[in-house]
Formats: C-alpha cells, sequence, structure tokens
C-alpha cells in the first residue's frame, strides 16, 4: 500500500512516523519521501513544519536518540517501526522545546496503537515516562556526551569525526592567516558538528539582470524607484520575513566582502546588497517577484566560485557540471548577459534545470550541452527543489525569447584536444558534500569512506578534461563543496604536477564554524601556453 493511502494528512506525527519508516526500508532521500507525503495532505502551514521538524531531527540525531532507547531496554533491538516511534517522542522531549512533555509522550503512545503497537504501548509510556522524570539528569548526561564521545553525542558517524578531529584538533595556536587551517578554533570539530545539526537558512541573490545595476542597489538601499516598489517592499507586500546579511553577524558579512573581493561585481551592487536572508516566505511560485525573476535562491558560499572566476562582458566560458543554474546564472549576471556561456551537464533532464532558471531570470547567452565525459551528480539539495518545482511551474509563461539555445552534444573539438576554445572554465565537481551537510539532512549515513576516494578519480579527470578546453592564458575555476583535502587541495596539486603549463593563481577555503556559510572550496588555475 502507498504511503498516501495509508495517511489520513491530518496528523504530522503520523506521517513523521510513516516517513521515517519507508525512509528505514527504502533508499530514498528523507526529502524527498516527505515532499511525496505531504503532497497529498491538507496540513496547515504549522503542521507541515512541525512535521519536516520531527522527521528531519529524527534522522540527524538518530545516534544519540538510539543510545537514549538502548538505556532503558538494556540494549535490546526493537522492531524498526517501534524504533521510529520512540526516536519521534524522544526527539520532542529533548529537542522540542515547544512541545510539552506530557504531549510528546500520550499522541506517541496513541501513535503506537495506530500503527499495531497496542500490546507495546505500555512500553512506549514507560520509556517516555521515565525519561521526563528525569529530564534534568539525562540533559546532563547528553551534554557530557558531547564531550566524552562527540559521535555519538552529537550524532555523526565515527570514521567522519575521527577524520575531522585528525585534521582540526589542536590547530589553534597557529598564527591568523589567509589559509583557512590557520583559522580554526580550538573546538572547530566541535562547531562544526553543532552545524550540521542546525536547520540551514535560506539566502536570497538579487538577479541585477531583471533589476538593472542602479535600480538594484537603490532597492537594496530601501530608496523607492519612480512608480516601482522596490524589493524590500515588494516582499513586504508578499509577506517574505527577510533581513540584511550585513546584520546577520560579522562572519557571513566579512565572508562576502572576501567574496567580492576581486572588484569584478557590477558596479553599485556589492554582495553586501546582492544577498539576503529570507527568514520565511509563502510558497516561492507565489510570488510575483520570484515568478518575475528578481531574486535566485543561493548560499552565500556558491557566490565564491563565480566570482573567483572573474567572468569578462564578451568571453566564451564553459560551466562544467552546470545543473541546477545557480553558478551559471549568476555568471551571467556578472557578464551582463554579454558573451556566450555552456551549460554542460549529463543529461538533458538536469539540464532542463538550468534552462527553467535561466528563462526566469532572464539569462539569454547560455547554450546548453550534453556530454558523456560527465558522471552523475548529487541530487539537489533541499534548497534548491522548492525553486525548481516553482520555476517549472511558470517556465511556459516566460516569453520563448529568453529561453536558453536548445540542448546539443558538446561540438567537434571541444573537450577533445582539437580546439581550445573556452577563456574560462569552470568545474564545479560532484564531491562528498560534507561541507553542506546540515542541507542534505541523511548524508552521513550514506556517506562511506571509500566514497571520498572514488569521487577524487572524478575529479581529476573532469580537470584533465577540463584543461584540454582552455584556450592559452585561460583561466580554470576548479570548486566543490567538500571540507575533504582529498577531494580539494590534493586534487589540485596532482593536477598540476601533471599539467607543467598551469599555475596556481589562488585558493580559498570556506570553513562554516569560521566564516558562518556552507563549506567551499576553491581553486584558480591559469594556462600559460
Amino acid at each position: 500500500m502507498s504511503l498516501l493511502k495509508i495517511v489520513n494528512g491530518k496528523n504530522p506525527r503520523q506521517i513523521g512516523a510513516r516517513v521515517l519508516q519507508q525512509w528505514r526500508a527504502e533508499d530514498g532521500f528523507i526529502e524527498d519521501l516527505l515532499e511525496t507525503a505531504l503532497a497529498g495532505t491538507r496540513l496547515s502551514p504549522a503542521d507541515r513544519a512541525l512535521c519536516q521538524e520531527i522527521a528531519y531531527g529524527a534522522v540527524r540525531w538518530q545516534a544519540t536518540l538510539d543510545w537514549l532507547v538502548a538505556r532503558k531496554t538494556r540494549g535490546r533491538p526493537q522492531k524498526p517501526a517501534l524504533q521510529n516511534l520512540l526516536r519521534l517522542g524522544l526527539y520532542q522531549i529533548f529537542w522540542l522545546d515547544r512541545i510539552p512533555g506530557y504531549a510528546a509522550v500520550n499522541e506517541t503512545v496513541e501513535l503506537a496503537k495506530q500503527n499495531g503497537f497496542g500490546a507495546q504501548a505500555g512500553f512506549v509510556n514507560a520509556v517516555l515516562r521515565g525519561y521526563l522524570r528525569e529530564m534534568a539528569a539525562t540533559r546532563k548526561l547528553l551534554a557530557g556526551l558531547k564531550i566524552s564521545q562527540p559521535a555519538l553525542g552529537w550524532s555523526h558517524p565515527e570514521w567522519l569525526v575521527a577524520r575531522w578531529q585528525k585534521r582540526w584538533g589542536g590547530r589553534a595556536d597557529l598564527p591568523v592567516g589567509q589559509d583557512a587551517q590557520q583559522r580554526v578554533p580550538t573546538d572547530a570539530v566541535e562547531r562544526l558538528l553543532e552545524w550540521n545539526n542546525t536547520p540551514p537558512k535560506t539566502f536570497a541573490r538579487v538577479n541585477t539582470l531583471k533589476l538593472s545595476e542602479a535600480e538594484s542597489a537603490r532597492r537594496a538601499d530601501r530608496t523607492p524607484g519612480p512608480g516601482v516598489p522596490t524589493l524590500l517592499e515588494k516582499w513586504r507586500e508578499e509577506n517574505v520575513e527577510y533581513d540584511f546579511v550585513r546584520s546577520g553577524g560579522r562572519q557571513t558579512a566579512a565572508v562576502l566582502a572576501e567574496i567580492g573581493s576581486s572588484g569584478f561585481l557590477p558596479k553599485a551592487a556589492t554582495l553586501e546588497n546582492l544577498v539576503f536572508e529570507l527568514k520565511s516566505h509563502p510558497p516561492l511560485a507565489s510570488l510575483e517577484s520570484f515568478r518575475q525573476g528578481w531574486f535566485y535562491i543561493q548560499d552565500p558560499s556558491t557566490l565564491l566560485a563565480p566570482c573567483k572566476l572573474e567572468p569578462q562582458p564578451g568571453e566564451t566560458i564553459l560551466d562544467l557540471c552546470a545543473a541546477p543554474g545557480g553558478k551559471t546564472t549568476f555568471i551571467a549576471q556578472l557578464m551582463n548577459n554579454q558573451g556566450r556561456i555552456v551549460a554542460m551537464d549529463n543529461s538533458a533532464e538536469r539540464l532542463k534545470l538550468v534552462e527553467e532558471n535561466c528563462a526566469r531570470l532572464g539569462v539569454t547567452c547560455v547554450e546548453l550541452a550534453t556530454s558523456d565525459l560527465l558522471r552523475p551528480h548529487p541530487a539537489s539539495l533541499p534548497q534548491e527543489r522548492e525553486q525548481q518545482r516553482a520555476a517549472h511551474e511558470i517556465s511556459n509563461q516566460v516569453r520563448s525569447a529568453n529561453r536558453p539555445t536548445a540542448i546539443h552534444p558538446l561540438p567537434t573539438g571541444e573537450g577533445r584536444g582539437e580546439g581550445k576554445l573556452f577563456d574560462r572554465i569552470l568545474v564545479d565537481a560532484p564531491c562528498s558534500n560534507t561541507g553542506v551537510m546540515r542541507r542534505r539532512v541523511d548524508l552521513r549515513w550514506r556517506i562511506q569512506p571509500k566514497e571520498i576516494g572514488r569521487l577524487c578519480k572524478v575529479q581529476r579527470d573532469l580537470l584533465r578534461q577540463a584543461a584540454l578546453q582552455l584556450k592559452s592564458g585561460g583561466v580554470l575555476v576548479y570548486s566543490t563543496c567538500s571540507l575533504e583535502p582529498e577531494e580539494n587541495s590534493e586534487v589540485v596539486k596532482q593536477f598540476l604536477a601533471e599539467h607543467g603549463d598551469f599555475e596556481l593563481e589562488l585558493e580559498q577555503e570556506l570553513l562554516p564554524f569560521v566564516d558562518n556559510v556552507d563549506g567551499a572550496y576553491v581553486a584558480r588555475l591559469k594556462r600559460l601556453t
């Protein structure tokens, strides 16, 4: 029986329990399973938020929750569905202060009865009420667990925590410098683990192709244009709650300044007024400001690579692994739509996402190309999915003049060493995604050590293929959202050792616990001959 037939659409806890069971039994992503389940319901916004909170929270804190269950059951394994119910109940008790303890217990006991565990309802009640009585003592135990056994206390795989401790432990005595490694605090790993368990913020990049440079700066500064509401006024009309990134913390503001330090941003448009935090908003498809292409949902860290690429109007640019198009459209924005951008990915289906985003944002200088040189890219980030669905809904309403050219294979000569036609190339490589782990809820339980080694080979191959397509004197930017050196600096070092005609101009790493944005790595290479 399908999930939608089982769920009555009225109880967010029931939906959360069923989704967790499906996630445990299948190989789907928790975000996709929850999205499918909620699509057939009529939950209020508050109940949808609760359903997402408890489902995501039970996955993020799975190891810690299972430790709590084991303490009360002497380690006896429980049936998977019953274990999920205990996880949901305990998550509400210890992580959701707004849910009264008695309500969490009563609702979980009722769920047990509804899901065929009537005989175990007393057991569920005893476990949860026992923890209610021991609330203060248990909170102290949980706090101590984060210190004595951080992988268990912060609910991460042991091997991954050990890897990060080996890299960043005891590095605080190094002098502060440009190298991110030298800016690591003593509690770096703890900060990273906490970051990964924190629901991510949503950021919007203002699209200056639809809002002219002067108009964009004027609107961001809350000065109305003649007869046209400012973007911020429009957001207020649409019940979008926003904040200026410069007021959201010194680290984020400093990162934005560093990202834009090349001086390559459009005049009168700094990253400070190009990026805003969206604290809450109605569905994107319902916002006229979104339908008109005034903004794009994008974390500030993803702007680093396009800025360091420094694309110039009139140039020919290759964006490898381009879908869903966030970096592609920002490159077009930096070029003021003047030039040629080839957006490449491994399937027409993925490139459809780029096409829809280009159409909405008014990008006209992009050509789409498929290539069998590329490996499958990870699934879209959860924050990208609503944007993609909304862009798809309005794609047919956008004038065809705004659409990129048709999808075609890589032209003869490009990528085969027969013709070096690109002035600049961005290789945004598939990676382990450890820098965006808080956005990929179940990634920590999927990633394995051997996967990093496999990805490194893919990344090296992509760099080699990109090198064949770059003009003499051209710029090649390599980027990932990984925190792992094997996927970042070591890939670049091996490439340089094999390619004497390239030099490293700069490399930069963003670390969540230092920069207050998603993790990212960028290296800019220049071809000498």
